[in-house]
């Protein structure tokens, strides 16, 4: 997908919606359970109530892998029934020597067909830039997370006092474009989320926290818009597990829907 149907999508829309898809088996309703295969049908449930008002859908691929092979059988059902219009995000956080990146890119981009990919920057451009050779596909770079662990090192500063993810900015726009290159930066950072936006003006964040992690959307939008939207802000938790009975999946469109409303203003307000 380039970045202009993207951008179509969000006006259409009136959304920058990204809804997560970590289904556990833990936490799904427990009717679904009796199902030839529970995470397939939570998902389908899910994708079918929500589509309206989602312009991304992020599988969280470590959900899907601990199955073994049943679950990479279920991510490939899973990543087909999405709308051909709706950005996809294999949320697989991959990062690794080029010849094997070059492997992970092929898996999730030509056998599965994903539109994106989250990767690890540690390792340098040699392990990223396998990833950006695929034409309408993106790097989503990890830039500032809002895990606690966080600032164990994106925030330590060099000699000049810039810390560690300005430096992955700065260096990383070398290797890609605003056509095939976004960042993952953490809702909860609050004003830092606007430090973010100096350095990459031009680029899409995707920014999870909103919702269940407590970050703020107003205060997302607030910092991090630009003219084109430049924002995929996720829901997992809030979304999908709204509900533990049968009607998860309506409920699901209805948490959907209210973040939708909210983004519609926001739109509104900033572009």
């Amino acid at each position: 997908m380039t970045r202009s149907e993207l951008f179509a999508q969000i006006q259409q829309k009136s959304s920058f919606l990204c809804v997560g898809l970590d289904p556990d088996l833990e936490k799904i309703p427990r009717h679904l359970l009796a199902e030839p295969d529970p995470i397939f049908s939570f998902c389908k449930a899910i994708i079918e109530e929500t589509a309206d008002f989602a312009v991304a859908y992020k599988p969280n691929i470590a959900f899907f892998e601990a199955l073994g092979a049943k679950g990479w059988e279920t991510l490939a059902r899973v990543e087909e029934l999405i709308p051909d219009d709706i950005f996809t995000i294999a949320d697989a956080k991959r990062g690794d020597i080029g010849n094997t990146s070059k492997l992970y890119a092929k898996a999730f981009f030509e056998t599965m067909d994903f539109d994106s990919i989250t990767v690890a920057p540690y390792m340098g451009k040699d392990s990223v830039s396998p990833f950006l050779e695929f034409e309408n596909k993106w790097v989503i770079l990890l830039a500032l997370t809002s895990n606690a662990g966080s600032s164990d090192f994106q925030l330590i500063q060099d000699e000049s006092g810039q810390p560690l993810y300005k430096s992955v900015l700065a260096k990383s726009q070398e290797w890609g474009s605003p056509e095939n290159l976004m960042y993952v930066v953490g809702a909860t950072r609050g004003e830092l989320i606007g430090e973010v936006r100096k350095s990459a003006p031009e680029h899409f964040f995707l920014v999870p926290g909103v919702g269940a992690q407590g970050g703020s959307l107003s205060e997302v939008a607030k910092y991090g818009m630009n003219s084109t939207c430049g924002l995929l802000v996720n829901s997992s938790r809030g979304i999908i597990y709204a509900s533990g009975e049968k009607d998860f999946a309506k409920v699901a469109r209805r948490e959907a829907e209210k973040l939708q409303v909210e983004m519609k203003s926001l739109l509104e307000q900033y572009l």
